[in-house]
């Protein structure tokens, strides 16, 4: 059984230190350490920390790419934790979410009577988050107006709420986020290159996790140790199959993914121990298991076709508890058929 290293890093999640409870170099140095032990001995993730605490005191402008669920927003966090704007707020916008129409008045405000339903003036995001950060998240979704716009603004530091007529200075940083090829959308058309290099100051790139797998431990760690809180339960260990499976998955979800994972099976746990079948179904599709290349028939290290269906009836009839009906169901065959597999490959008694 994997024991979950529940020690104080997991214990302390970065958004939970406060300000009002450390100084804020005490605060930066734990945090720093909180972040190198999540890195754990990835060289890129530690190259990408590096760079975004050397580039946080700064005011410039960042940009941050990787697929989705890799961590933009958190890595966001850290450099505004680490910023000279700390104490000022954070503002996320998720740019995918906004309609065309009403970007310009989330994004700088609009003045009463500027339109059908202003029934009153509303400051937008830039105005709320000045003298800290603005985050952009899918800033790749942006429209070409809206790319305009936001370009105007990024050049002059300036913004005019709508129906209004006065020009204000704002005090914000900008940091940038998408999950898209921004070089691949401006060579298409779809994404302003002034724009790109606005944004393009300063550029992090966050790997998947299935090529960062060693990080592993530690944030599973650290999700268990949340949602063992959360939940009011003590899960502290994992099976060795369990294990197997979570070190085999892709996660294309990413980080987000897993934290799901992690989520479902505390949930489902009985007791302190995460087994397999506390995983979520969707990690078992697809997957082929081996034979022990040293059972193999001849000893020639390569599984049959035979032996390959074998070892997979026999999984799943474990994981289903024997339950012929459900085992068939899941793997996509008549009960009958199942019947017929199982007494070609005398899995009827089958269960060590």
């Amino acid at each position: 059984m994997a024991q979950i290293n529940d020690t104080n890093h997991t214990a302390t999640h970065i958004d939970d230190v406060s300000p009002y409870t450390a100084h804020k170099p005490e605060r930066s140095e734990l945090e720093e350490r909180i972040l190198d032990d999540l890195m754990a001995e990835s060289p890129s993730m530690k190259k990408v920390l590096r760079v975004a605490l050397k580039i946080a005191p700064t005011s410039s402008t960042v940009l941050i790419g990787g697929e989705s669920g890799t961590g933009k927003e958190f890595f966001a966090r850290i450099i505004h934790r680490h910023s000279l704007c700390s104490d000022g707020p954070f503002v996320a916008v998720n740019c995918g979410a906004i309609p065309d129409t009403l970007f310009e008045s989330e994004l700088f405000g609009h003045k009463k009577g500027a339109f059908t339903g202003a029934a009153k003036d509303k400051p937008g995001l830039v105005e709320e988050a000045h003298g800290g950060t603005l985050f952009l998240d899918e800033v790749g979704e942006l429209s070409p107006p809206a790319q305009v716009k936001l370009l105007r603004f990024l050049q002059e530091r300036m913004f005019r709420s709508v129906g209004d007529t006065v020009l204000r200075p704002v005090d914000v940083r900008v940091i940038a986020a998408t999950n898209k090829d921004l070089h691949k959308q401006i060579e298409q058309g779809a994404f302003r290159e002034d724009l790109f290099f606005r944004l393009n100051v300063f550029h992090l790139h966050l790997p998947p996790l299935r090529e960062r797998k060693e990080t592993m431990p530690n944030l599973i760690s650290l999700f268990a140790h949340r949602f063992n809180r959360l939940f009011g339960k003590n899960v502290s260990s994992f099976s060795k199959a369990a294990e197997s499976l979570l070190a085999a998955y892709d996660y294309p979800g990413n980080i987000r993914e897993l934290e799901n994972i992690i989520e479902h099976a505390i949930v489902m746990a009985d007791g302190n121990e995460i087994a397999e079948r506390d995983l979520p179904e969707f990690m078992f599709r697809n997957r082929l298991l081996l034979a022990d290349p040293a059972t193999l028939q001849g000893g020639t290290g390569v599984a049959t076709l035979a032996e390959v269906e074998r070892e997979h009836i026999k999984f799943v009839l474990g994981l289903t508890g024997y339950n012929y009906t459900e085992a068939a169901k899941k793997l996509g065959i008549s009960r009958s058929t199942l019947w017929r597999k199982i007494k070609e490959y005398k899995l009827a008694d089958d269960r060590c």
